[in-house]
């Protein structure tokens, strides 16, 4: 999983969630729009990585089989010729600091409006705020793709 090079490129945050898809479909139509490529990038860290908390080690974390698991979520929600134009980066640390980092020179970074974290009915998740706020690129938060059910209710 190499580190991009192109002149244009849209960077993405991926986990798993329904915005993360979302903004990962965002970011390939955006990509297209501008001639650039899109670099999907997913960060893991250690618990206990930041703070007091038992130490930092995951006896069940396995960086293959997350890569692979990154590979699956692009293969699912671009179907597998559209993951396979992604450039796909796993990369260790705190999510807000790796998506900085990787955005660096980057046309914009997208990001889902929510995670995997917490808070449900919270407009913005942490990552998305912190991304928005210290970014040096434009920074995009997709919102999930909501569906209107038969009986006029939203199903996200």
């Amino acid at each position: 999983m190499e580190r991009h090079d192109s002149a244009l490129h849209v960077v993405v945050g991926v986990d798993g969630s329904p915005s993360s898809h979302a903004a990962l479909r965002w970011a390939v139509r955006h990509a297209k729009l501008i001639g650039g490529d899109v670099v999907a990038v997913a960060a893991w860290e250690l618990p206990g990585a930041h703070g007091w908390s038992a130490p930092a080690v995951d006896a069940e974390f396995d960086e293959e089989i997350a890569e692979q698991g990154l590979v699956g979520e692009l293969h699912k929600v671009l179907g597998e010729s559209g993951a396979a134009e992604v450039r796909k980066r796993l990369v260790r640390g705190n999510p807000v600091e790796v998506l900085l980092s990787e955005a660096e020179g980057a046309e914009a970074l997208v990001v889902g409006s929510r995670g995997l974290g917490g808070f449900r009915r919270t407009l913005l998740g942490s990552v998305s705020q912190q991304c928005a706020l210290h970014a040096t690129c434009p920074v995009v938060i997709v919102r999930p793709t909501v569906e209107v059910r038969d009986s006029g209710t939203r199903a996200e």
